[in-house]
């Protein structure tokens, strides 16, 4: 499939969330078909997270006109997905960017900037105090 692909035209963009980070390939006049490390979504993601994923493509009424070629890195499934739905949403704006107030009415261009909060000297987790003893 890669290098099939690689002589079609598509349009490139990153997606992030927490430390997850998903470089996505959108190809044009494409059957619908996604792929993720290698894999069908389907095999890759379970259950809610593969709509999560590709909701920018369902909410312009597009699912069936792209191929979608994703490289995911860090992170757990759930900001994988997040980072997919991001990446994918700024491929459609490079693709058409009359789609932006949809798209952005949805939320998706929107980096969730929520991360780990570091954990801090004297504490169990990042504000988790040891339990107090009167004696």
């Amino acid at each position: 499939m890669a290098e099939a692909d690689s002589k079609r035209q598509y349009f490139y963009s990153v997606g992030k969330r927490k430390t997850a980070i998903a470089r996505v390939r959108l190809f044009v006049n494409g059957e619908g078909v996604a792929h993720v490390n290698g894999k069908k979504i389907k095999d890759y993601f379970a259950g809610v997270q593969v709509e999560n994923a590709l909701a920018p493509l369902a909410l312009v009424g597009k699912k069936n006109e792209f191929d979608l070629e994703v490289f995911l890195i860090g992170g757990g499934k759930s900001a994988q997905s997040d980072a997919m739905r991001h990446g994918i949403s700024r491929a459609l704006l490079l693709f058409d960017p009359e789609l932006r107030s949809q798209i952005k009415r949805e939320g998706f261009l929107r980096r969730d900037a929520r991360v780990k909060e570091r954990k801090k000297p004297g504490l169990k987790r990042a504000r988790r105090a040891p339990q107090f003893s009167k004696r």
